[in-house]
């Protein structure tokens, strides 16, 4: 039962960490607004990887995109606005 507890626990931290880090808790980029790409051009950019776009939104320096991957899994991608690249991901 303990061991249970402490392997559920474990998990869980190990949940929250991940959470953390794919949503930053920070900006992804550090450039100026000026210098980002307009959310059409990122969301394209994400499409081109083979993601389905359903929502996108420019938050905290940062583009949270929700969408579908390849395998029809939900996955939340956060990118550098200036360059679109995937920098975490839920």
């Amino acid at each position: 039962m303990i061991k249970t507890a402490m392997f559920t626990t474990a998990i869980l931290l190990a949940t929250a960490t991940f959470a953390s880090a794919g949503s930053l808790g920070r900006p992804c980029t550090s450039a100026p607004q000026s210098q980002w790409l307009s959310l059409d051009a990122i969301q394209a950019k994400v499409e081109s990887l083979g993601y389905r776009v359903q929502k996108a939104k420019l938050k905290a320096a940062c583009g949270e995109l929700y969408t579908i991957d390849k395998n029809g899994s939900r996955v939340e991608l956060f990118v550098d606005p200036t360059t679109a690249a995937i920098v975490g991901q839920l």
